[in-house]
């Protein structure tokens, strides 16, 4: 694998340039060789620490904490063809304050919209540490010439973006057109440059194999991915612990090999606080501490949000709320 990269980014500088990989990304062939070189991934194994990882406890104290950290790590989600500039502000201003009765809860990482209705998004969240993120790029399919995922992006972060999230093309990463997929990871990333986050999301459920999503991890990164995600949410398969757990390794070894942080994001289907906890136990288990922020590590989720806040009352106060007391996303 190669060696030579930038600076270590525990700092908050941004993902791998492509020239730190000019060696293996110089022909499909060269890339092609790479990435089926990685470590094949062994599935049973791969499930079974995931699972196994699944079943620590943890403590009221420990749990309060876990649930706050949670909190802050949501990106509050609305992708739906029916969004309104209302629906947008509601969930904006949930994203701020998420529990109007206690001004103690964490606010969440960031609301994610469709780039519409990023202006809207980031006026009402003006004032607020809330970061406004697009799924830019032909979000869900990925189906869209380069010229046209450029322009989609460039309206996003003209908007306000501070993030972008891709969505790659499967169609092309499956037909084994590796560099493709690579150049337009990288056109993307130098399109966002210094002023908004790129996560890059491989929709796993449909990647087929784990030995895919490994592969699919490191042409990411490689490619300049701040973040690398799961899922889009729109199909039946999306985060799951194994996969998350594959791609928390991948940062993880990509880390030891190039001094370069990279982010995870799983997205879709992470529902209550018991899931989200145990994505957090496998987060400081594969790569500690240091993922164990904001910066580093998100969810994809919305009703995540309620469970949550209802969870946190429960332990302030010994007894779950009623059914009116968390909004309806």
């Amino acid at each position: 694998m190669p060696t030579t990269a930038s600076s270590p980014t525990a700092s908050g500088v941004g993902g791998a340039p492509a020239s730190a990989f000019a060696d293996v990304t110089a022909s499909d062939s060269a890339l092609r060789r790479f990435l089926h070189g990685l470590p094949g991934v062994d599935a049973v194994g791969l499930e079974a620490r995931a699972a196994s990882l699944g079943t620590r406890s943890i403590k009221t104290t420990s749990k309060a904490y876990a649930i706050d950290l949670a909190i802050s790590m949501i990106d509050l989600t609305t992708l739906e063809g029916a969004d309104t500039p209302g629906k947008v502000r509601a969930l904006a201003a949930k994203a701020v304050r998420p529990d109007p009765t206690d001004r103690t809860t964490p606010t969440t990482a960031a609301v994610c919209v469709y780039p519409d209705m990023v202006a809207t998004a980031k006026a009402t969240l003006a004032g607020s540490d809330v970061k406004v993120a697009s799924v830019a790029t032909a979000f869900p399919a990925g189906r869209a010439a380069l010229p046209v995922k450029l322009a989609d992006t460039a309206d996003a972060i003209a908007a306000g973006a501070d993030e972008i999230d891709m969505v790659i093309d499967r169609g092309a990463f499956l037909a084994g057109h590796y560099l493709q997929v690579f150049e337009q990871i990288a056109a993307i990333k130098a399109e966002c440059g210094d002023r908004a986050r790129l996560k890059v999301i491989f929709e796993t459920g449909e990647l087929s194999t784990y030995d895919n999503i490994r592969r699919a991890s490191w042409l990411g990164m490689m490619a300049g991915a701040d973040f690398i995600k799961t899922s889009t949410g729109k199909v039946a398969v999306n985060a799951t612990p194994a996969n998350t757990l594959l791609m928390l390794e991948a940062v993880r070894d990509f880390r030891a090999q190039t001094g370069v942080q990279i982010g995870v994001k799983p997205a879709g289907g992470i529902r209550n606080t018991k899931e989200a906890i145990k994505f957090l136990v496998l987060v400081n288990e594969t790569v500690g501490e240091d993922w164990l922020d904001n910066h580093w590590f998100r969810f994809g989720a919305s009703s995540l949000l309620n469970d949550l806040l209802m969870q946190r009352q429960k332990l302030a106060t010994g007894r779950y709320s009623g059914p009116d007391y968390v909004t309806v996303d």
